[in-house]
């Protein structure tokens, strides 16, 4: 029985020098910037985060992949992840990367909006599929894309080819209970109304679930929750733990081109 749910959400406390791993983030992000071919701080709204990069690859793109960040809907931007978008370039795809407003100054169901706006903007640039993947929060928004009320216009979501969430957060009522949510202001209706868990998935667009095995209990359940109960709406789905990975670098596969992580997102 979980008694201290704040405990049960803390990454950071459980992941040695883990307060190493913004600085590490933001300048490997910084470094792929420098050098990489790439439309900076695009518009797909009128609020100061509401922003996007768009990496190119060297030939004309397959299509667009999206990655969207995590912080608990309370941190982080797209500058620390730039070099996130390695893996998907380097298969031909360009990536989009989406800052979005953070709470408390938004509401969770709001931030899902923006992150559907920034897609379609993006989804305006680069024709072709797109693939969607998400880390923590950012699993949160990405599979709300593909719930049965997306936020997408149906062209959009017809695009949609297949969907990653890392360490996503899929029910969002045991959320409630922790002392973050002073900053979501979370009630019961709406952590059930943004919980992917709790709604039907668009038909037919595939969907990975990928966790760090060494990830707290909370995040492999919620990892493993979501394609269980998504696998009885009968699409493909299915549940990964990485081996050897915890919730701050899990998402370093997402670099190298022949990874597992980066198969799953690009999944035809």
């Amino acid at each position: 029985m979980i008694t201290d749910w704040d405990d049960a959400y803390s990454n950071g406390a459980y992941i040695e020098h883990a307060e190493t791993y913004p600085k590490l983030w933001a300048d490997l992000a910084a470094q792929f910037r420098a050098t990489a071919q790439a439309e900076l701080n695009l518009s797909y709204g009128i609020g100061e985060r509401e922003r996007f990069d768009l990496f190119y690859p060297v030939d004309t793109p397959k299509g667009l992949a999206v990655f969207v960040h995590g912080g608990y809907w309370l941190a982080f931007d797209k500058s620390s992840w730039s070099h996130l978008a390695a893996g998907a370039l380097a298969q031909g795809y360009a990536v989009a990367l989406p800052s979005y407003p953070l709470a408390p100054q938004a509401s969770i169901p709001e931030i899902t909006q923006k992150i559907s706006q920034a897609i379609h903007q993006a989804a305006q640039l680069v024709s072709g599929p797109i693939h969607l993947a998400g880390h923590s929060a950012g699993g949160h928004l990405v599979t709300r894309m593909i719930c049965q009320d997306s936020p997408l216009a149906t062209a959009i979501q017809t695009r949609i080819k297949s969907v990653v969430s890392i360490s996503g957060l899929h029910d969002l009522r045991p959320l409630m209970r922790t002392t973050m949510n002073q900053k979501w202001q979370l009630s019961t209706e709406t952590a059930v109304q943004e919980s992917a868990a709790l709604q039907a998935p668009l038909p037919d667009i595939p969907v990975a679930c990928w966790v760090g095995a060494l990830e707290r209990p909370e995040f492999l359940r919620q990892n493993d929750l979501l394609a269980n109960i998504w696998t009885g709406f009968g699409i493909d789905i299915r549940a990964h733990r990485e081996a050897g990975r915890h919730h701050f670098d899990v998402v370093a596969d997402l670099v190298d081109a022949d990874s597992g992580l980066v198969s799953a997102w690009l999944s035809p």
